[in-house]
């Protein structure tokens, strides 16, 4: 740690700004108090099923100030609103103020009106002395000067804030990146970059399915150099390639930025997985379909983690641009996987080297399994196109995977019992937005197992024998490819 001494002869007062090397963050994998969908609450029944959420978001608090977390972040929807209608999401709603207003709610609640939720955030935060990140709904008036002004009279807005150690509101950010369905949430007119500053780095914010975008994501971390970003979510895992941590983890290590991913906890609906990553580390995480409890995640991070971004170095197309792309032998089929439909090749030996090509993208494979169980059915697979029934973004992806059977790669498996000795992966992207991901048998993550060489490959590191691998995976993402936003699938 290193501090400077300002001294203000003019104000009478010594201001002293400390920067940390490193901090601890927390982040809370929360479970929820549903409201009923169907049912409008009057105002006072909503803000008590919010605070039934809140006082468990307070526990957590206070556990993670103890263990001298500088900051937590709680979920998406973690006090309210998941699946709620336009109609009922209403008594939910606060007017939440833009943070240049410089107010602490806790010391003055009622400068803005009735804002029961914030007052007690803002309090967490004070009395805690920690920087609290939490998601709920934000309302904003509007008339018939506005053309687009919905026939409410309201924008309605899916809203993460942060409170810092005195309590005051400093970040305010509305999601734009709607998924679908969240019909009772308007977007903002533009992606909103919001900033904030710590004496342990620079912070940005996006709320989970902006992530899959270039704005706010990538400009929060190309154009205005944040250190960590704040991601709180509500994360339906989807394999093999998109479950939360194993996406969340890569984005993180490609980006070179610290994710702070904080998902709601809930089972039945396919929705776990919260973790401190950083782009060297994969750092510690959660994910348990077993249980329906809470679970708080803390570990120490560096506030500025490595500058050089990891796709601002690497040649993602050096390597596989230089491999004959027509392997002798290798028989290709079509198969769908997550809806999309890949060229596939099953791998029936236990070594191999494999290449095959879709479209504008040929995919390269070299590796060695310890041993072939017969039970697990593995293929290689390439894709290059739009992904998903709305076709909203385009990807190019590379990936090895283990499937249930040849008939059923639409279904990924979740287990495995093959371990790779070796593995090479490679291909032909036209992007420099590359993520690279290493699966294991249980969707368990892959620490210190693998590395990104300078020409593209994602490579195994020796002696480092996997355990049971479910899937290999560099998924690329052409954003300059993604068509504009169709309002009636997104809001």
């Amino acid at each position: 740690m290193y501090c400077s001494d300002i001294f203000i002869s003019v104000l009478f007062f010594t201001y002293s700004s400390c920067a940390l090397d490193t901090f601890t963050a927390a982040v809370y994998e929360h479970v929820p108090l549903f409201q009923n969908p169907n049912q409008a609450p009057v105002q006072e029944e909503a803000l008590a099923l919010m605070n039934k959420n809140i006082d468990v978001l307070e526990q957590a608090v206070e556990t993670a100030a103890q263990k001298g977390a500088h900051i937590i972040v709680t979920p998406e929807y973690a006090i309210c609103c998941l699946d709620l209608s336009r109609e009922t999401v209403y008594p939910y709603l606060e007017d939440i103020p833009d943070p240049e207003v410089n107010w602490i709610p806790c010391s003055d609640p009622h400068r803005f009106g009735r804002a029961p939720v914030q007052n007690r955030l803002s309090c967490m935060a004070k009395n805690n002395s920690i920087y609290l990140v939490a998601n709920f709904g934000d309302k904003k008036l509007c008339n018939n000067s506005d053309n687009n002004c919905p026939e409410d009279g309201h924008y309605i807005y899916d809203t993460t804030v942060v409170f810092n150690t005195e309590g005051k509101l400093i970040a305010r950010y509305h999601k734009y990146h709607l998924f679908l369905g969240e019909t009772q949430f308007n977007r903002p007119k533009e992606p909103e970059i919001v900033t904030f500053d710590t004496p342990f780095g620079k912070f940005g914010i996006f709320i989970c399915y902006d992530i899959l975008f270039h704005d706010p994501a990538i400009t929060l971390v190309t154009q205005h150099n944040v250190d960590t970003v704040i991601f709180t979510t509500a994360w339906f895992n989807t394999l093999p390639h998109y479950s939360a941590v194993q996406f969340h983890s890569s984005w993180a290590m490609a980006m070179g930025t610290n994710l702070l991913s904080s998902n709601i906890h809930n089972t039945s609906m396919g929705m776990t997985g919260s973790g401190v990553f950083s782009p060297d580390e994969l750092g510690p995480y959660y994910y348990n379909k077993h249980t329906d409890e809470g679970h708080l995640v803390i570990s120490k991070l560096s506030s500025h983690p490595r500058k050089s971004k990891l796709f601002s170095s690497v040649k993602w197309d050096a390597y596989a641009s230089s491999i004959n792309h027509l392997s002798p032998g290798t028989k290709t089929f079509n198969g769908t996987i997550f809806i999309d439909s890949f060229t596939l090749t099953e791998l029936q030996d236990a070594q191999g080297i494999h290449s095959i090509c879709h479209n504008n993208l040929c995919c390269h494979l070299n590796y060695s399994m310890v041993e072939k169980r017969n039970e697990d059915v593995y293929v290689f697979g390439a894709y290059d196109g739009f992904h998903g029934p709305h076709k909203v973004f385009h990807v190019q992806v590379c990936t090895v995977l283990k499937c249930n059977s040849l008939e059923t790669c639409i279904n990924a498996a979740e287990t495995a019992s093959t371990r790779f000795e070796w593995f090479s992966l490679s291909g032909t992207f036209n992007t420099p937005y590359v993520f690279p991901e290493v699966l294991l048998s249980d969707v368990q993550l892959a620490p210190k197992m693998f590395r990104i060489l300078e020409d593209g490959r994602l490579v195994s590191l020796p002696d480092k024998a996997s355990k049971p691998l479910l899937s290999i995976t560099l998924l690329g993402r052409n954003y300059e490819k993604d068509p504009a936003i169709n309002m009636s699938l997104l809001t």
